[in-house]
């Protein structure tokens, strides 16, 4: 687990996440205002996020509803241009989730100088989007492929949406994981964006892989962090960071650092 400190510079880190606005070729896109809001809002979002106190940050395609598993040029593209125009603002480690596509990741990820990401890379899951299939080893040789073999890689196990489409329990899945495909990371999510990771769900994934880094992936609040941050090994915390709680709203800098600060008193007493 040494490279969580080496990489994100704490124990216990809180990766904060950075959604973008739908871009073009998303039925989302608000085309009159165009890439250069999609920009703004994103900066706005980094900077307050930085200025709250967060330990690393992840950029995500997140209003690219709804989610492809084969996603399109023109979003990597974008993607890029949003990191880059924001490259010299950015302050903390970075990484990138280019929601559903783990090629598509790595290759935005080499090209940004992220130093991680997070996405499905094992398993084959019932979801919303359809069958939902995965060829780790693909993903591993493309990784060695483009020269990113730096970049670590955060597998979520728990996928948001989507059930495990064979009868397997969790502890078992975590096993054989990591056994199988060597993640740097696992993830375990609730349902969707927002929901909170059950905690016994957690504590078993932990238990059973002691030796992998094991993040909290969705619905960390101020009244839970404490108890999730006590099984896991760190947090990706995204909705909680935005004003009101909303999923749809830009980050509130005042929520980020009440929220960081009984994240440093609980760090403090480790």
């Amino acid at each position: 687990m040494n490279w969580l400190k080496d990489e994100l510079l704490t124990d216990k880190p809180i990766i904060a996440m950075c959604h973008l606005q739908a871009m073009p070729g998303d039925p989302g896109y608000n085309k009159e205002k165009g890439m250069e809001w999609v920009v703004e809002c994103a900066r706005h979002d980094l900077l307050a996020l930085q200025e709250g106190g967060v330990d690393a940050v992840m950029f995500s395609n997140e209003f690219s509803l709804p989610y492809l598993t084969n996603v399109k040029r023109e979003t990597v593209a974008a993607m890029g241009r949003v990191i880059g125009e924001l490259k010299h603002d950015i302050k903390i480690p970075f990484g990138v989730n280019v929601l559903w596509d783990p090629m598509a990741s790595l290759d935005l990820a080499a090209a940004t100088g992220a130093v991680f990401l997070r996405e499905i890379i094992s398993g084959v899951y019932a979801s919303d989007y359809g069958l939902w299939n995965t060829n780790t080893g693909e993903v591993v040789r493309h990784r060695c492929e483009i020269g990113a073999e730096n970049v670590k890689m955060l597998f979520n196990i728990v996928p948001e949406a989507a059930r495990y489409l064979a009868d397997r329990n969790i502890k078992d899945i975590a096993k054989s994981t990591v056994f199988n495909c060597k993640p740097d990371a696992l993830c375990v999510s609730g349902l969707t964006a927002g929901a909170k990771t059950d905690s016994q769900v957690l504590f078993d994934v932990k238990d059973t892989v002691p030796e992998t880094p094991v993040f909290a992936n969705t619905g960390c609040r101020p009244d839970n962090i404490v108890q999730q941050l006590s099984i896991a090994d760190g947090a990706v915390v995204g909705t909680t960071f935005k004003f009101d709680g909303k999923f749809e709203n830009g980050v509130d800098v005042k929520r980020v650092k009440a929220f960081m600060d009984i994240v440093k008193e609980f760090r403090a007493g480790l």
